[in-house]
């Protein structure tokens, strides 16, 4: 099965709703991903502004 990729959050997921924001929208494709392994450790994820753990996409349309 193909993860979603929720617009709002840029969160790759599985199922049929964002399980950070509970919205159904979904991207159609992204430009770049990035793997948080540990955002309270990870520079890229403060500037990016990534609060949890998860692949997240860096831009989305």
């Amino acid at each position: 099965m193909k993860k979603k990729l929720c617009k709002r959050d840029k969160l790759f997921y599985d199922g049929d709703v964002c399980p950070r924001c509970h919205s159904a929208d979904v991207a159609s494709s992204c430009q770049g991903k990035i793997n948080i392994v540990d955002a309270s450790k990870s520079e890229i994820a403060k500037k990016g502004g990534y609060h949890e753990n998860g692949e997240y996409a860096i831009k989305c349309r």
